[in-house]
């Protein structure tokens, strides 16, 4: 990931992100007690806010909050920082935590001011590569927490499944519990047998994906057949085509698992079409409202 842009929020100001300063009190620290979301902006245009507005809104609530802001107040506050870094191609990380009192206390919840933070960074870009080869991802049991749908900042499992993708020269790790396909350590995953794209059901094992969402509209466009149902570990690695999608990463193929070629071990004809279905649709999005 490239460094981030200059200029950040918090809490109700722009200001570089070298100054910005949270109490070392802040719950969002002391126990990560917070929620975030990441929304990539094409040409200036935030991609689907209000699904990530939402899905933050939706992630507050599962921890016992309220949104701070309204979606109009969430529109100017992140039109303005997009608008201080330049615009173009990049993404918003914004997170709110429950803030910072005066001591460690595990209960009550304490109603005090939220800490609301926002910063962008440069969109990363696919390369090309990796859409004429696909990817390399491993595969691991999902020792996360049993809350997953809630988009929280206790990603430390996350990292670490994470690392173990690293470890093996992988992308990704892609993760099963009891025998079926969860989800990956920071992306949605998406099955193709026979022509048909499955996707597990959203539960509170799995995060709603905005950007699945997304995929899943343009499939219904393109006339491909998909459906929500649990994928074993056989169906998993059986698989014709597997792609990870993700904010950051868009609709990406992958070639190998564990070290076995998916399919013929090259990104398979339904990534394709998907993938131009995808680049169609950001193009007819530029210029257009959000």
């Amino acid at each position: 990931m490239a460094a981030p842009l200059p200029v950040c929020y918090l809490n109700g100001a722009y200001l570089p992100l070298a100054d910005a300063r949270v109490s070392p009190l802040d719950r969002g620290f002391l126990y990560a007690d917070g929620v975030y979301e990441v929304m990539p902006v094409y040409g200036g245009r935030p991609f689907r806010f209000a699904a990530h507005q939402q899905r933050l809104a939706r992630s507050l609530a599962g921890i016992a909050m309220e949104d701070p802001h309204t979606p109009a107040q969430w529109r100017a506050i992140l039109g303005g920082l997009i608008e201080h870094n330049g615009g173009g191609e990049q993404y918003v990380y914004w997170q709110v935590t429950r803030g910072a009192e005066a001591g460690r206390n595990h209960a009550p919840l304490p109603e005090i001011p939220r800490t609301v933070f926002a910063f962008c960074a440069p969109l990363p870009v696919t390369p090309a590569d990796v859409l004429a080869r696909g990817l390399a991802c491993v595969t691991a049991v999902d020792t996360r927490w049993a809350r997953c749908d809630i988009k929280s900042t206790a990603l430390l499992a996350n990292v670490l499944l994470r690392q173990l993708a690293v470890e093996a020269g992988a992308a990704e790790t892609i993760l099963l519990r009891g025998g079926e396909l969860t989800e990956a350590s920071a992306s949605s995953v998406h099955v193709v047998r026979e022509g048909a794209v499955y996707v597990p059901p959203n539960s509170r094992r799995i995060l709603p994906g905005t950007t699945r969402s997304a995929v899943e509209e343009l499939l219904e466009r393109a006339g491909i057949r998909w459906r929500t149902a649990a994928v074993s570990e056989a169906q998993l690695r059986g698989a014709d085509e597997i792609w990870i999608s993700a904010a950051t990463r868009e609709v990406q193929p992958v070639t190998m698992l564990d070290g076995a070629p998916v399919g013929d071990g090259r990104p398979g004809p339904v990534w394709r079409r998907v993938h131009a279905e995808w680049e169609g649709y950001k193009r007819a999005l530029a210029g257009t409202p959000w």
